[in-house]
């Protein structure tokens, strides 16, 4: 104590000088205590966190033909046919699966066609000539033997649409058939007029 009367004693400061210093120390340790007194009692609340979960995505697939209760079905992305041939109640009996890659992931929106046995097979078991119809061939659906009763389409160009209809999925439009080796421009133009999707 006596050392801070000696070293006050000393200041080349004037006595108001000195009552200034004196008063501005003492409200800087005021306020610091405060401060400190203070930021230690209050609780530090943190934000709530929001869980937000996605929706679990679906696609839609209409299953049709040689099946137990055809219809449009529901299922979680990244489903296969086979997924989708189950809730369809399964195959039926005289379904030919031959065509169809079970597989394969299903697209919103396609339509998987499981056709039967008896449209193209004889009594024998044997394959016969498929019954041409008036109609359009529809791309998504035919069989090898349907694409064979088109000009310029053999047992070769026939299969390789199948072949690569079932690696692929099913045709966007008419013009994929352009994308299989053998059929150009000039073939195509034969028989578009006939093609539906």
């Amino acid at each position: 104590m006596e050392k801070l009367q000696n070293w006050w004693a000393d200041l080349h400061y004037s006595q108001a000088q000195k009552r200034a210093l004196a008063i501005l120390s003492a409200v800087a340790v005021f306020i610091s205590v405060i401060v400190v007194s203070r930021g230690s009692s209050e609780e530090i609340i943190a934000a709530p966190t929001l869980e937000i979960q996605a929706p679990a995505s679906t696609v839609m697939v209409d299953v049709s033909g040689a099946v137990t209760n055809p219809g449009v079905y529901s299922l979680p992305s990244g489903s296969r046919v086979v997924q989708a041939i189950e809730a369809a109640g399964g195959l039926a009996q005289n379904a030919d699966t031959s065509d169809i890659n079970q597989a394969r992931i299903v697209k919103d929106g396609e339509q998987i066609y499981v056709f039967e046995i008896s449209k193209y097979t004889g009594s024998s078991g044997k394959p016969r000539a498929a019954v041409r119809k008036n109609g359009p061939v529809m791309i998504n659906r035919a069989t090898t033997k349907e694409f064979e009763s088109l000009d310029g389409i053999g047992p070769v160009l026939a299969s390789r649409i199948v072949a690569f209809r079932k690696v692929n999925g099913p045709f966007m439009a008419i013009e994929d058939l352009l994308k299989i080796p053998g059929i150009g421009p000039n073939t195509f133009a034969k028989f578009k007029e006939k093609l539906r999707v």
